[in-house]
């Protein structure tokens, strides 16, 4: 690493993040964050008919969810742009034209359908589908005629016959292709858009990446890519094949994982913590038995020696473990607003804190501390939380045996005569009036506390199962208790 550390992400903007470009993204900027190098986002948008701007900012927006900060790109700028490949045309256009002035590369004619027979031709006889060069010698009189008919011609990169292309990956050390096994790939378009391959090699190098960190299913496109760097006389970066990221059959992941996508998993409450914590893991070990970690307590231990080069498995239990943890030990104060996206599109806008002790995000924080506990994602809390939000009381089959009790309405009733006392109960508070009539319907009524505090939580949330009954009154205020308790009691009174 004698040299300044330069990395890249450089996704195509014709669909959504999926995991697979989380984990390239994230490898990458824990590389570059380890070495205290530069991380640069470029936006490969040369498929123009399939490039959305829709697709290029949720590429941003879920690299900002998961505080994957780029040095330069987009946004940022830098001294190498533009960091759109539609917007550096011209300085393929120049690079392309040396080839072929130099003649490592040509211009070929060849129609869809005269390349469509050639490969069904070569499929009949069991050969790999390739090119096979009829325009590599083209006389100036038949590309003339060509050119006046009006084809627009691709341009080839003329690769050598012979011999083999070698090229080092740091993890898998020498990697070698015969040339024969090659054929002559198109690096411009006839509609003046550049290939991968060319545009890579370019960028690449006049962006100064030393270290192309890449998933392993690109390993056959490197020799092309070696072979291109040869061309120009430049030397190649360093090379690093990460491993594929498999599902629990040893496929590639699909759809029978849902949407694999980083939005997906946002939407559905996982948090960009527990999704940068998991996905460093899979292909990459610490060293230790130490699996919760920070991003930037990551980006202090990663190094790419760790990297393995078997495919790495991904399972959703695990992943959920991560979120669990991560939902149960942030501060509340960063799970909240999160939390309240969800509450906010199961129940509405409206402040249910008027009338209690506490404001909004005060309220909102208790609520979600309370109950955080009982979920695996944050899109679980709408299901735990209706108590607070549902004023219409439904009744679960458990509630309403303890409401059908003789002594319910009794506890009820002197529930209601209690938290009148006070107008906006706050949690220590609310725990001093239920300790209170505990006290009082035992010497009363004889009554444990079971038979107390069963028939309040049923009154109040229509359930046996949730928060601290102290919480639930808090969160509720006086008025809405007295409510509900009153509308209970009517209800099973005989």
């Amino acid at each position: 690493m004698g040299e300044r550390v330069r990395v890249r992400f450089a996704p195509s903007p014709t669909g959504e993040l999926h995991l697979g470009n989380v984990h390239t993204a994230l490898f990458n900027w824990l590389f570059a964050r380890h070495y205290d190098g530069e991380f640069i986002l470029r936006i490969e948008d040369t498929d123009v008919a399939r490039s959305t701007e829709d697709a290029e900012q949720g590429i941003i927006d879920g690299l900002r969810w998961l505080s994957l900060d780029w040095d330069e790109g987009p946004e940022k700028g830098g001294d190498v742009g533009p960091y759109h490949q539609s917007r550096r045309l011209d300085i393929y256009h120049s690079h392309v034209q040396r080839l072929v002035n130099e003649g490592q590369a040509y211009p070929c004619y060849c129609s869809p359908e005269r390349l469509e027979t050639m490969r069904q031709e070569q499929r009949r006889r069991g050969q790999p589908p390739g090119y096979d060069g009829r325009c590599r010698e083209l006389t100036n009189e038949e590309a003339t005629r060509y050119r006046n008919q009006g084809i627009e011609p691709v341009i080839r990169f003329r690769t050598p016959d012979h011999g083999r292309t070698l090229f080092h990956d740091l993890l898998r050390g020498e990697i070698s292709f015969p040339n024969d096994s090659l054929d002559d790939f198109i690096i411009l378009k006839s509609d003046g858009y550049p290939t991968y391959h060319l545009a890579n090699v370019v960028d690449d190098h006049l962006m100064a990446v030393t270290h192309v960190l890449r998933a392993d299913e690109w390993i056959p496109s490197s020799p092309r890519h070696v072979l291109l760097y040869e061309a120009f006389g430049w030397d190649p970066p360093c090379f690093i094949h990460l491993p594929l990221i498999l599902d629990r059959s040893g496929g590639k992941l699909s759809k029978r994982l849902g949407d694999t996508s980083a939005s997906s998993f946002r939407q559905r409450g996982y948090l960009p913590e527990a999704m940068v914590n998991y996905l460093a893991l899979l292909g990459w070990s610490p060293g230790d038995t130490q699996e919760l970690l920070t991003a930037e307590q990551l980006g202090d231990v990663f190094t790419w020696e760790r990297i393995s080069t078997s495919p790495a498995i991904f399972d959703l239990e695990r992943l959920n473990w991560f979120n669990k943890w991560y939902i149960r030990h942030l501060p509340v104060e960063r799970i909240a607003p999160e939390a309240a996206s969800f509450l906010a599109a199961a129940y509405g806008e409206a402040d249910r804190s008027t009338g209690t002790a506490y404001s909004a995000q005060e309220w909102l924080d208790l609520l979600v501390d309370n109950v955080r506990e009982e979920v695996d994602s944050l899109g679980e809390l709408p299901l735990h939380v209706g108590f607070a939000f549902i004023d219409g009381m439904s009744y679960t089959a458990e509630a309403r045996e303890v409401l059908s009790d003789a002594a319910a309405s009794d506890v009820l009733d002197a529930f209601v005569e209690n938290v009148k006392s006070i107008e906006a109960p706050d949690v220590e508070q609310a725990k001093a009036i239920l300790s209170d009539l505990r006290e009082a319907l035992k010497q009363q009524a004889g009554l444990g506390a079971r038979q107390v505090m069963f028939p309040l939580r049923a009154g109040l949330t229509g359930g046996l199962h949730g928060p601290n009954l102290a919480v639930i009154v808090a969160l509720l205020g006086r008025e809405r208790c007295i409510q509900r308790a009153t509308d209970s009691q009517a209800s099973f009174s005989s």
